[in-house]
C-alpha cells in the first residue's frame, strides 16, 4: 500500500519527466539598449496593450527607457489619459474569458513568472512569440509549439508571415510576412527587452551599482592590505 501511495504522488513528476524536452532559443540581450527597449514599447502597445494589461507599470516610468513625457503621450498614450496612470485596458476580464476561454495575463512581470516555471523567462516569451502556427482544430485557428492548445490567437501574424507544422515536426513558412524572418526575430527580440524589463525596472541600475560596489570593495581591500603591510611591517 505504500509503495503504490508513492507511485501515485510521483505520478505527474514522472510523467513530466518522460515528456520531450523543451527546447527554448536564446533571446538577444536588449538590456541597457535604450533604441530596442523603445522599440518594444512600440510594439507592445500597438500589438499587446489591446488585451493585456502591464498594470504595475506606469507610462511614466519609460523615462527610464530615455523616453520623454510628450513622446510617450504623443506616440504611446493610447489606453490613459496622463503619463502618471498604469499601462492598463479597458477590456473586462469576464468578457476577455469568455472569448479567448482564458482572461489574458497582466505582463508586468511575465518574464519572470516563465523564469520560475522555465528557467529563463526571455528564452520561453522569444520561443513562444515565434513558434506559432496555423491549426485549424484550434478556436482561432493557431496553435503554438512551447504553449500547446493556447488561447492567444497570433496577434504579429501579419508581421512574421503565416507558418505550418510539417511532417517532419518543423515549423515551415508558408505565407510570407510583412517582415523577413530576420527583421521580424529581431523585433520579437525587442519585444521580449521591454518585456524583461517592465519586470524589474530598475535591473540594469542594480547591475551597475553591484559592479561600482564591488570596484570600491576591491581598491578597499588594495588599501587594507597595504595598510596592513606598513603596520606590521617592523613586527615581521
Amino acid at each position: 500500500m505504500k509503495k503504490l501511495f508513492v507511485s501515485l504522488l510521483l505520478a505527474p513528476v514522472l510523467a513530466f519527466a518522460a515528456g520531450a524536452e523543451l527546447h527554448l532559443d536564446k533571446a538577444p540581450d536588449r538590456s541597457g539598449d535604450m533604441a530596442a527597449l523603445q522599440n518594444g514599447a512600440k510594439v507592445f502597445v500597438n500589438y499587446c496593450l489591446n488585451c493585456h494589461s502591464a498594470s504595475y507599470m506606469r507610462y511614466n516610468r519609460l523615462k527610464d527607457i530615455g523616453l520623454s513625457d510628450d513622446l510617450v503621450r504623443e506616440n504611446l498614450l493610447f489606453t490613459a489619459d496622463k503619463v502618471g496612470e498604469p499601462m492598463k485596458v479597458s477590456m473586462q476580464r469576464a468578457e476577455a474569458k469568455q472569448w479567448f476561454g482564458a482572461a489574458p495575463p497582466d505582463l508586468t512581470v511575465i518574464a519572470r513568472a516563465r523564469a520560475s516555471e522555465f528557467g529563463s523567462g526571455p528564452d520561453w516569451l522569444y520561443t513562444y512569440l515565434r513558434t506559432f502556427y496555423r491549426d485549424s482544430a484550434r478556436p482561432t485557428g493557431w496553435n503554438n509549439t512551447v504553449f500547446a492548445n493556447v488561447g492567444m490567437p497570433h496577434v504579429l501574424w501579419e508581421l512574421q508571415g503565416e507558418q505550418v507544422m510539417g511532417e517532419d515536426h518543423h515549423l515551415k513558412l508558408v505565407k510570407p510576412g510583412k517582415l523577413s524572418p530576420e527583421e521580424y526575430d529581431a523585433m520579437v527580440g525587442d519585444l521580449v527587452g521591454f518585456l524583461n524589463y517592465m519586470g524589474e525596472p530598475v535591473g540594469q541600475f542594480r547591475k551597475n551599482l553591484g559592479v561600482a560596489v564591488l570596484i570600491v570593495l576591491a581598491l578597499l581591500f588594495v588599501l587594507s592590505f597595504a595598510l596592513k603591510r606598513e603596520f606590521w611591517k617592523d613586527i615581521h
